[in-house]
């Protein structure tokens, strides 16, 4: 099977923890975490390389309940 079986998204967090200098999106396979990631310290950059990487992707607002870190989710 390839990824486009399987739901994919890319989670766009606000300077987590681990970067702080950054924006940061990682790209999640289901409900794991992938290796790739995209790294930029603009919002509007890394929406840019999320739907180049994705054409057609929609944004969704964060849920409530999501780690305050997290901004938006790609799918």
């Amino acid at each position: 099977m390839n990824d486009r079986e399987f739901l994919l998204m890319w989670v766009v967090y606000d300077h987590p923890n681990d970067m702080p200098d950054v924006y940061v999106a990682r790209r999640w396979l289901m409900d794991q975490p992938t290796q790739a990631i995209i790294v930029d310290t603009t919002l509007d950059e890394v929406r840019r390389r999320i739907q180049s990487a994705m054409p057609g992707a929609v944004r969704l607002d964060r849920f409530a309940n999501d780690d305050a870190k997290i901004m938006e989710v790609w799918l």
